[in-house]
């Protein structure tokens, strides 16, 4: 009997690629074959520089591409233009691979914000699920939209009617209308194209078989307990992650001397510091940050994006602080932060709260200090900071800035809070858990391999 064969389809976007390949790896150990689909930018990007053969197979993965509709100049961070375009390109070529009988599909597994392409799958025979790469609590609010709009709280664009303090469910988290993860663009046009794209997948995601998540029954109980129908599965991960590692997809190369360099640090004295790969920072504020970590006094780690700061304006670096922190900090382009989160020497992560941050965070017991971005960044900070209580928040000054004195003090107070460090190794001892043979994770991935197998 062959093999089952999963056709993945992430939403083209660093922290949305990885969780689906790291559900690749998990359904390979499971038995299946994998076909991937990146879009050619991204594809060319992760594999560049590689010695795989045309990066068409790695590792168990075969990979497929499309065009994203965009040119190769044109910013992929604005995301109502490329999911407008995409929009517009992959239909045709979804429905010409999965006609492809050499192929031989078993099932197709969509990111959430792909659940478009659900009706396209079900239409070919296919099993069909859809994968929610980010926190269950993010999407109870998604799924709320329509009670929202009807209970006045968010007109039709999904602008709030006025800033209050929500909770969607008895229990669940409270949330402030204005950090409503679709209201985050500046641009209106824009937010109404991926506020229309939400709802229409959310509507296309009651199509699908199943709905899984890449978090853990203990870390999110009750959203779970409200809305059973979304299997959590996390914190993801594969049994020989040294070997099938899922940082194959990152856009960046990363940094592996970085481990050298911890390896040279004692336990728990390393600040790490990381914004993920879209949060952009102004000059001052980057200068802010930087001379924070030189008050700290502590080694530091900080990975600093090529394209992390303004194209209009080039940040730098404040006059000497490179040649006054040589001794204790590095500063990397991209690093592998599963390894670093896992490292011993690191004692605390300062981070923009992206969700697979937020869960390597949590998987590896580290306490954080939240600086968030946008979308769902202020929805995971709440969890952090208020619900799970294993981390702070550092707070802007009244004219919107982080400053330098914010940055030291919040580090010396989170580490020493002994109360928030017993917090931090709790979790991780439930998300272990979790994950062990006979944990509720470890049961629901092979439930949800065991549906998506059947012919």
């Amino acid at each position: 009997m062959s093999s089952p064969h999963a056709l993945i389809l992430p939403y083209p976007a660093q922290g949305h690629v990885i969780p689906l390949m790291e559900l690749s790896y998990c359904l390979i150990e499971r038995g299946f074959q994998i076909t991937f689909i990146n879009t050619e930018f991204n594809q060319e990007r992760i594999f560049a520089g590689s010695i795989l053969d045309e990066a068409k197979f790695s590792d168990g993965i075969h990979f497929v591409t499309i065009p994203d509709g965009l040119e190769p100049e044109e910013d992929r961070h604005n995301f109502g233009r490329l999911t407008t375009s995409f929009t517009t390109v992959m239909p045709s070529f979804l429905e010409e691979l999965m006609r492809n009988n050499a192929m031989k599909f078993t099932c197709f597994i969509a990111d959430f914000s792909m659940a478009w392409a659900i009706t396209i799958a079900k239409n070919a025979g296919l099993r069909t699920a859809v994968v929610w790469p980010a926190a269950a609590g993010t999407l109870a609010t998604l799924l709320s939209i329509p009670m929202l709009i009807q209970d006045g709280v968010i007109d039709e664009n999904g602008t709030p009617m006025k800033k209050e303090v929500i909770q969607l469910n008895p229990g669940m988290t409270h949330t402030d209308t204005s950090n409503l993860p679709w209201y985050f663009l500046d641009d209106v046009y824009t937010q109404k194209i991926m506020f229309n794209y939400l709802i229409a997948n959310n509507q296309a995601s009651s199509n699908a078989e199943m709905i899984i998540c890449n978090s853990f029954e203990m870390l999110e109980k009750p959203v779970f307990k409200e809305m059973p129908y979304i299997l959590p599965v996390g914190p993801l991960h594969n049994s020989f992650e040294s070997i099938r590692d899922p940082n194959l997809c990152y856009f960046w190369s990363e940094d592996k001397q970085c481990i050298s360099w911890l390896n040279k640090h004692p336990a728990n004295s390393v600040i790490y510091v990381a914004f993920g790969s879209i949060t952009i920072f102004n000059n001052k504020q980057f200068q802010e940050l930087a001379l924070g970590l030189e008050l700290i006094g502590r080694p530091f780690l900080w990975v600093v994006r090529p394209d992390m700061t303004n194209k209009s304006i080039s940040c730098t670096y404040p006059s000497g602080f490179e040649e006054r922190v040589a001794d204790r900090g590095r500063i990397i382009g991209w690093s592998p932060q599963r390894k670093v989160l896992k490292h011993p020497a690191i004692a605390c992560f300062i981070s923009h709260c992206g969700w697979n941050s937020t869960i390597e965070g949590v998987r590896n017991g580290v306490p954080f200090l939240c600086w968030p971005y946008f979308v769902d960044q202020l929805f995971n900070q709440s969890y952090i900071t208020k619900v799970w209580k294993v981390g702070l928040s550092l707070v802007p000054d009244e004219n919107g800035l982080i400053s330098k004195e914010e940055v030291r003090s919040k580090v010396e107070e989170l580490l020493k809070d002994r109360d928030i460090l017993a917090r931090s190794q709790a979790l991780k001892n439930f998300s272990d858990i979790s994950v062990m043979e006979g944990g509720s994770s470890f049961k629901n991935l092979n439930k949800f391999a065991d549906v998506m197998r059947e012919i």
